[in-house]
């Protein structure tokens, strides 16, 4: 706690004699959406020529700014540089707490969005596109994670929300197609829909995969039961 306040307090001094206002170009280069990580944005905007940021849920915050690429951001408890070659981008300035590694967040493209965000605005091509692109960089990465997903998923079908879950499972089976939970889940949405033929065929596919699927062993007895 004495170390963060002291810095703070050092970020204070530094910035007193500095004006947090900024120039049209730097706004203009500098403004928009980063990615924070895979799934989740850290947006720039300016109110009065002074730096702002939107990050996980607050939607206003105010940048200390240090010199003309340098900011603090106290939620973050780091120093922000803005670097605008080969294509602009923000770093975190190297501290010990950091062991060495570099955190970049690059700036987004117009119109370019999260994984999450495609789903939410219902755009489900771009969605399983975009986790693809998460999995296929690092398959350990939590946001594409099969449980996570499925998770989600299953909270969206105990809401009766059977569109998102039914699109959220698809993205599951289509990054996990060797996995023969992903299609006990779906035809875990089809038995909720009374879909009988169609929780029969996942069903089958489940068990095709993993014979001791006993989820899928006990539903597909209770559908064929005579």
């Amino acid at each position: 706690m004495k170390k963060t306040l002291f810095i703070l307090f050092t970020f204070i001094l530094l910035t007193s004699c500095t004006s947090q206002k900024n120039s049209d170009s730097f706004i203009e280069a500098t403004s928009g959406r980063y990615l924070f990580n895979a799934n989740e944005v850290l947006e720039i905007y300016f109110e009065d020529a002074i730096m702002h940021a939107k990050w996980r849920g607050n939607d206003d915050i105010e940048l200390l700014k240090v010199n003309d690429s340098a900011f603090y951001m106290k939620e973050l408890n780091e120093k922000m540089l803005f670097v605008s070659k080969p294509k602009m981008h923000i770093e975190l300035a190297p501290k010990t707490e950091h062991k060495g590694v570099i955190y970049r967040f690059d700036k987004m493209e117009k119109g370019e969005k999260t994984p999450s965000e495609y789903f939410n605005d219902k755009e489900y091509d771009k969605a399983l596109t975009a986790f693809k692109t998460i999995k296929e960089k690092d398959s350990l990465n939590p946001n594409v994670s099969e449980r996570r997903l499925n998770t989600l998923a299953y909270r969206f079908l105990r809401n009766e929300e059977y569109e998102e879950a039914k699109e959220l499972f698809k993205i599951n089976m289509a990054l996990y197609p060797n996995s023969s939970n992903v299609y006990d889940s779906m035809g875990d949405l089809y038995f909720s829909k009374k879909d009988t033929v169609n929780a029969i065929i996942y069903y089958k596919k489940a068990l095709a995969i993993n014979p001791e699927n006993r989820s899928s062993k006990a539903r597909l007895s209770r559908l064929t039961k005579k």
